[in-house]
């Protein structure tokens, strides 16, 4: 029996110690495709994914940098969706932030390698601009049940940071039960210094990070614009669901205005994550919601944002772990214990 499936591709920060060597383990029948992107670089004179991802050691210095954690990510992600079981229909694909690029490919309106020379470049420009930076914050508590309230005020003190003088603060990404800010140093110390500490660990700066989803991030999104031209772009084979929870679908998505958000409105304006898994969930009710690697992180975000909508009548942690255990729905292919679920 066919099941339907919503994609969703990870965005930064997916590729960790954990991960290195993902590509090796789980695609070593995939490193023809892995050698072209090797290709691409070496016209760069950037290293060959294959090489850094068969390192014996891992370094956040090294890793973390989007011109090699982008490029990594998104082998790892569209290997994952390139793996599905034969059972699988995918009804749809999102993604998160950077994983947009990966849903791009994974739907067919990038090929393989065009999807790789976005990602690259946009990693590339990130990196070498590096303009502003991000942290994490949540306005969920640990039992994942809605609080709009906290999210209000927090949205409320981003607001009041911003109007600063010198200080930039704005929300990046809506993520299921966090809230992404990005901005300029003295925005993201303000925020730091005005909120309690909670769960050991927030508000989490984020390593090598820039302002995306920002003003910030204009002249990037401008360059980027530059040097990837429209003859990239084409119709997906699928539906695809941006960061606004837009869907584009096949043969009727207009690949002018594709590119233009790609490399207009999704750098320089909020992620809307939350509405993306939102969208998926009422548009296609799909069976499973399969969350590709490399990590497994942006499982939690896609729980929390379909708690928000009440899917399936879910309100908190509890009750998601509840329907979860009875029948899984949610799998991430970065889990070893939920991989076997996708790829069958």
């Amino acid at each position: 029996m066919t099941r339907t499936a919503v994609v969703i591709c990870p965005g930064r920060g997916t590729y960790n110690k954990p991960e290195l060597g993902y590509l090796h383990r789980h695609h070593a029948d995939r490193m023809d495709l892995f050698r072209s992107f090797d290709a691409i670089r070496s016209e760069r004179g950037q290293d060959a994914i294959t090489a850094l991802d068969a390192a014996d050691r891992y370094s956040v210095g090294t890793y973390s940098r989007g011109d090699v954690a982008s490029p990594l990510i998104y082998a790892a992600s569209l290997g994952d969706a390139q793996a599905l079981a034969e059972d699988i229909e995918v009804v749809a694909v999102t993604g998160n932030s950077m994983g947009w690029y990966i849903a791009l490919a994974a739907a067919g309106a990038l090929t393989a390698e065009n999807g790789f020379r976005v990602v690259n470049t946009m990693g590339t420009l990130m990196q070498e601009h590096l303009i502003g930076g991000q942290l994490v914050y949540p306005f969920m508590g640990e039992g994942w049940n809605s609080d709009p309230k906290r999210k209000a005020e927090v949205q409320d003190e981003v607001a009041r940071i911003n109007a600063l003088k010198d200080h930039v603060l704005a929300l990046s990404i809506d993520l299921g039960g966090m809230l992404v800010l990005a901005g300029n140093e003295a925005g993201l110390k303000a925020f730091e210094a005005s909120q309690p500490r909670v769960q050991d660990r927030f508000p989490l700066r984020l390593a090598n990070h820039a302002a995306f989803h920002t003003a910030l991030q204009a002249s990037v999104a401008a360059e980027g614009r530059a040097r990837l031209g429209a003859d990239l772009f084409g119709q997906p084979a699928c539906p695809m669901i941006d960061g606004r929870g837009k869907i584009w679908w096949p043969g009727a998505t207009d690949t002018e205005a594709l590119r233009d958000y790609t490399l207009g409105h999704q750098v320089t304006e909020t992620y809307d994550f939350t509405r993306a898994i939102q969208t998926a969930a009422r548009e296609f009710a799909p069976d499973l919601f399969i969350v590709t690697g490399p990590g497994a992180t942006l499982g939690g975000a896609v729980a929390q944002s379909l708690i928000l909508a009440q899917w399936r009548g879910m309100v908190d942690k509890a009750s998601f772990h509840s329907l979860q255990q009875a029948d899984p729905f949610l799998i991430a292919m970065g889990r070893d214990d939920q991989r076997a679920l996708a790829t069958g």
